[in-house]
């Protein structure tokens, strides 16, 4: 790419004043330049996602229109009440408004929405509409597969049609193009063209300048001691002069970089676990490329946490240790902890699972992606590259909240050309990890669509069949209410088949946020109960609820089996060969 004017920064000030704004303009043609080639060099396969789900998608919205066809007076029905709502609409608009309730959406804050009769009709009827259309989405005779992606994809066009992504209906960009006579848009079209060229899968909304690794962010002191082909090791530096017998191995999802958990000194779950007297390790798994191709579930485990424990051992002299999993990273840990116990391995002391599902019956989101036609598809796509970009996987994840994280962000980046947030959670959110290609296959074909993990010996490791109703190691599972990702009651129902001693925690708020929730923030609060009722409500009926955050409940409950107090262990006099400084090599690859 051609490089760009020094004197256009793209932070600068938006004014109508061409004098200051006028460069900006001299970005474009070379961004345009360099996306076009860009574009012209990518092979079709790249766009996996869209291509893999697009017929699946299509076939059952074909079924779901030909069952609408078969019931002529639903459809009928259907279309008079839509008919009689947007006259009443149109009829109450030259009523007077005193006394109504305010539209309790964020997207419509802008209280334009209610003075303006012109933009009150339009936010009413488009209020209607995507009633009307979720109404229809769950008519007609189709199996709960093909409901399940109807409704998911039709609330996917309702908020792509919402009135605010709309530049010359939407109060707040009209302001911001009359106050800075349409510069917005220029300014918002080269933030356009840089995540395009960034190939990032999703609007970045974060300040890619704010956050430098091991700098300001991903900083709590340590060392990779060791290196396999998929994770880097690290150990951190002990901050009190006694630590708990135990040490603590983390391990995050496999498509995300484990600093999630070491972001800002104020933020950091790490920095506070090595405060509270722990000997933390955590996982940093490698960004996959061609080479890892033939990378398999079993090998995550094998080269990853189980590869760690002997370079645990011999840093701390302690053949036992406590494993903490988050999302996917909890789903390798329990299948993990059931390859250990079917091997006679008990130097799992406990784990504990964050966010995390075992039992797939009910994915969520997630099932409408998944189906065995798009796994043949993947299979034949993938067959070449051999993997999964994280710009492809962060595809599939924004969908999810598309609100959040694809229109607002649209919104604000393309159309308002608002500054760039300095967000740890976003910088952490834009710089994923893809998938090996034999990994996403058996993920999708066997755990989630077989859902091997609730059926004994289903799933193997390295040969070996894994069983998870006979670990015997203690667990604690930790959930968050708000979950969008891993539903609260669906990881609660997959705690309930472990046979083993096991607490179940229940966070505030969603996936990210709950989790990295440290006690100083007071926030959130969270839900505890001893009990295990079959039924997630009764639980949560029965729970008392805490003030603060849930990491001191947790720590609690590990210290009383971590054991005695000993001298702290330093990295550097340590046994094990420092290959260098935290957060690694592999956390700092981006593709």
């Amino acid at each position: 790419m051609p490089k760009l004017p020094d004197d256009v920064k793209s932070d600068a000030p938006i004014t109508a004043d061409a004098t200051v704004t006028g460069p900006a303009w001299v970005q474009l043609p070379s961004k345009i330049n360099a996306l076009t080639a860009k574009l012209a060099g990518t092979p079709p396969s790249a766009a996996i996602l869209p291509i893999q789900m697009a017929q699946d998608i299509a076939a059952s919205f074909g079924r779901f229109y030909a069952a609408l066809l078969r019931e002529p007076g639903t459809l009928a029905d259907a279309q008079l009440d839509l008919w009689r709502k947007q006259v009443a609409l149109w009829q109450s608009l030259a009523r007077p408004q005193e006394g109504k309730a305010r539209v309790k959406d964020r997207r419509f804050r802008n209280s334009e929405w209610e003075s303006n009769p012109m933009l009150r009709g339009l936010l009413q009827s488009y209020l209607i509409g995507a009633e009307w259309l979720r109404s229809l989405a769950n008519k007609g005779g189709i199996d709960q597969t093909d409901r399940k992606k109807i409704t998911f994809f039709t609330d996917q066009f309702i908020d792509a049609i919402a009135p605010t992504n709309f530049p010359l209906v939407n109060p707040d960009v009209v302001k911001k193009a009359t106050e800075t006579g349409g510069q917005n848009f220029v300014r918002g079209f080269s933030n356009f063209l840089d995540d395009a060229l960034a190939g990032s899968g999703h609007v970045r909304r974060a300040d890619q300048e704010a956050f430098e690794l091991g700098v300001s962010i991903a900083a709590t002191k340590g060392s990779v001691v060791l290196r396999t082909e998929m994770m880097e090791l690290i150990q951190y530096e002990p901050t009190t002069e006694k630590v708990h017998e135990v040490p603590l191995l983390l391990i995050p999802p496999w498509v995300n970089k484990y600093y999630l958990f070491d972001l800002q000194p104020k933020t950091s779950f790490i920095k506070w676990a090595v405060s509270e007297g722990y000997t933390v390790f955590a996982v940093s798994w490698v960004n996959p490329d061609t080479s890892h191709a033939d990378k398999d579930f079993e090998n995550y485990w094998l080269e990853g946490p189980n590869a760690a424990f002997e370079a645990i051992a011999k840093a701390t002299g302690q053949n036992k240790v406590n494993l903490v999993g988050y999302c996917l990273g909890g789903t390798l840990t329990a299948s993990g902890l059931a390859y250990m116990t079917a091997k006679g391995d008990e130097r799992a002391n406990t784990a504990t699972m964050i966010a995390t599902m075992t039992d797939f019956a009910d994915p969520g989101d997630f099932e409408v992606f998944i189906s065995n036609e798009n796994v043949r598809a993947l299979r034949a796509q993938l067959n070449g590259k051999g993997y999964l970009t994280d710009a492809e996987l962060s595809t599939l994840f924004s969908l999810l909240r598309a609100n959040d994280l694809i229109w607002s962000s649209a919104i604000s980046s393309y159309l308002l050309a608002e500054k760039a947030v300095p967000s740890d959670l976003l910088f952490w959110f834009s710089d994923g990890i893809g998938m090996p290609g034999k990994m996403l296959d058996t993920f999708m074909s066997a755990i989630m669509l077989d859902n091997a993990l609730t059926k004994p010996g289903r799933l193997k490791l390295a040969g070996t069949p894994v069983d998870l109703t006979a670990i015997r190691t203690p667990l604690c599972f930790v959930s968050l209410k708000d979950d969008h990702v891993a539903r609260w009651e669906a990881t609660y129902r997959g705690a309930l088949r472990f046979e083993t001693e096991k607490r179940f925690i229940l966070g505030g708020s969603g996936h990210n946020a709950g989790t990295i929730n440290p006690p100083a923030a007071q926030k959130h609060g969270y839900w505890t109960n001893k009990a295990f009722p079959t039924d997630p409500q009764a639980w949560l009926k029965g729970a008392r609820l805490h003030e603060g955050s849930w990491w001191t409940e947790w720590s609690d409950w590990l210290k009383e089996k971590s054991g005695p107090e000993v001298p702290a262990r330093i990295v550097e006099e340590g046994p094990l060969r420092i290959i260098e400084a935290a957060p690694g090599s592999y956390a700092r690859v981006r593709r």
